[in-house]
């Protein structure tokens, strides 16, 4: 059977930039262990399958896979299919876009701007908040593990610390850019010290304040062995979980709080998420991750 593909590059408005990402259209008949070894072979950070989804109110069910194993949410393949799927309905054409994607985590709400001429953007409200797990974290073994020294790592008020959107990462901070530039992550060494967390081993998100670019506000890098990825150039599930911790460490005031966080840099394959916090009542009232996207394949596999 012939399923149609696309490769998108997300989280920028240029190929062969930001992260890509492979959206199966035609994946609602295909096993679990199909899809697992079709995301090995194309050896891509995600690979999403594009499947009818019970409730006709939402526009389609997505099955997000890694090289390693299927996530219940990941930000890029929720921005890159949602531009992949209205680019396929509706062209090059200039239109304002409202859907919900069914995903493992939930309904995910999704806005699409569409521009001739220009790479489409999609945002997509948090399916669930930032939420913390407390529990102890050895700082010398992550320094370890990062090739860092001990006081490297945290700035300011903000320490190691794990929280979860809907996918678990252990956040380091450290102490500015070149640090964050200096880190050699070894697989084995983080997989002594760091904690599993539902179920799965947290990935490290390694962020500072600043960043090469002037419009980013935080600089992030992610490593995830458990999920197959030595390095991912864009991570939006990161991202969602890095709100919790900017609220928490930073004590966000009311109100409206836009964020640029760039990633991919060491990779040369620069990203830049946008990430934006509501507060109110001293909480978070929602938060959303957005990014543009460009496709830069289009195919056929033939299973």
């Amino acid at each position: 059977m012939a399923r149609s593909y696309s490769v998108y590059d997300v989280f920028t408005d240029r190929k062969l930039a930001g992260n890509p990402l492979a959206v199966i259209f035609d994946g609602d008949d295909l096993s679990d262990e199909a899809m697992q070894a079709i995301t090995r072979e194309l050896n891509l950070s995600e690979t999403v399958f594009v499947q009818p989804s019970s409730n006709p109110a939402y526009a389609a069910r997505l099955r997000i896979f890694t090289p390693g194993r299927e996530l219940p949410f990941a930000g890029h393949p929720t921005v890159g299919t949602a531009v992949a799927l209205a680019e396929r309905a509706h062209g090059a054409t200039t239109r304002d876009l409202v859907s919900v994607l069914e995903e493992n985590v939930g309904p995910v709400r999704c806005a699409v701007r569409l521009r001739e001429g220009e790479a489409s953007f999609a945002e997509f409200d948090l399916p669930r908040k930032s939420q913390p797990a407390i529990m102890p974290l050895d700082k010398l073994g992550i320094a370890d593990a990062l090739s860092l020294k001990v006081t490297e790592i945290g700035f300011e008020n903000h320490v190691p610390s794990v929280w979860s959107a809907g996918v678990p990462f252990l956040l380091i901070p450290v102490h500015d850019v070149g640090a964050a530039q200096r880190v050699e992550f070894d697989p084995q060494l983080w997989e002594k010290i760091v904690p599993f967390v539902d179920g799965a081993l947290a990935s490290a998100y390694v962020y500072c304040r600043g960043g090469v670019n002037h419009v980013a506000k935080f600089h992030a890098r992610m490593f995830a062995s458990g999920m197959g990825i030595v390095e991912d150039p864009a991570t939006g599930a990161a991202a969602a979980a890095l709100s919790g911790a900017i609220h928490h460490f930073d004590r966000l005031t009311d109100g409206h709080h836009p964020i640029m966080i760039e990633q991919g840099v060491e990779m040369d394959r620069p990203s830049f998420i946008h990430l934006h916090i509501d507060v109110d009542g001293g909480t978070i009232s929602n938060a959303r991750i957005g990014g543009q996207a460009v496709r830069l394949a289009s195919g056929t596999l033939d299973l």
